[in-house]
């Protein structure tokens, strides 16, 4: 039992380490923008750039699209699915794994080739429909975490006799999964929309491509001009995510605790 306790505790500390020793070293580096001397002079130049802002802000605004437009295909899909139509279900869940094996790079062009200036739809002609693929772009690329977040949610709640109960009482569609089911379903709604967050503000391929301001190219263009920046931009990233991951399990102490139900 002790030498069970022992090699955990030291596959524990490895892994730790693994994780931790390289962040630090990160972190101090970016501390040494001042010759001589530690100090935040670097976070203080990426806080205070533009570029930052702009970019940062973007990406958020992206976000918060990407987050309502897949809960607004996600929650009515996995929802009919689990009420009606079971069977189609690993064929689903299939669909929903594919954006995780197609590369990013592949949908990026074949939005270029598809929706160029000289096609049928050109969205690419405009920023704002650029804008539109890029949101459409973020949504697939997200929706293998936010429909396994829906559908686990989904099986926490009977939603057979819930819907059954609002239709007795004369609820449509559209309220039973606007008022009965997604607020049942809130907060693994919001862990996925917390891991679309963390996506977009990270992500690089279909922003530099697509060519729009966003945070993710705006890395990479810091990392391959500047010394000390890029490292503040790295620790600014990582605590932007990971605040993003503690968020989720702090929700997911308010979820429910019942078994699983079939419906």
């Amino acid at each position: 039992m002790k030498t069970g306790r022992f090699w955990a505790w030291l596959t524990f500390a490895i892994g730790a380490a693994y994780f931790f020793i390289p962040l630090i070293g990160t972190f101090e580096f970016s501390l040494r923008m001042r010759r001589g001397a530690y100090s935040f002079d670097a976070y203080k130049v990426v806080l205070g750039d533009p570029r930052f802002q702009e970019t940062f802000l973007y990406s958020v605004v992206v976000a918060v699209f990407t987050i309502i437009l897949g809960v607004l295909l996600v929650v009515p899909t996995a929802y009919w699915i689990r009420l009606r139509l079971p069977q189609l279900r690993p064929v689903v869940e299939f669909i929903t794994l594919l954006p995780l094996v197609i590369p990013a790079i592949v949908i990026v062009f074949g939005y270029i080739r598809m929706y160029g200036s000289s096609s049928p739809l050109p969205f690419l002609g405009s920023a704002r429909g650029t804008d539109a693929l890029l949101v459409i772009g973020y949504s697939t690329l997200a929706l293998p975490y936010m429909y396994r977040a829906v559908d686990t949610g989904l099986r926490t709640i009977d939603v057979r006799t819930l819907t059954e109960a609002a239709q007795i009482l004369g609820a449509g569609w559209a309220t039973i999964i606007a008022r009965i089911i997604l607020p049942n379903v809130l907060i693994a709604v919001l862990s996925g929309a917390f891991l679309t967050f963390a996506i977009v503000i990270g992500e690089f391929t279909l922003a530099s491509l697509l060519n729009r301001p966003a945070f993710g190219p705006y890395l990479q263009l810091m990392g391959a001009n500047r010394a000390y920046e890029p490292a503040a931009l790295a620790i600014i990233a990582f605590a932007i995510t990971w605040g993003c991951m503690s968020v989720i399990q702090v929700l997911a102490r308010f979820a429910p605790k019942s078994a699983n139900r079939p419906n």
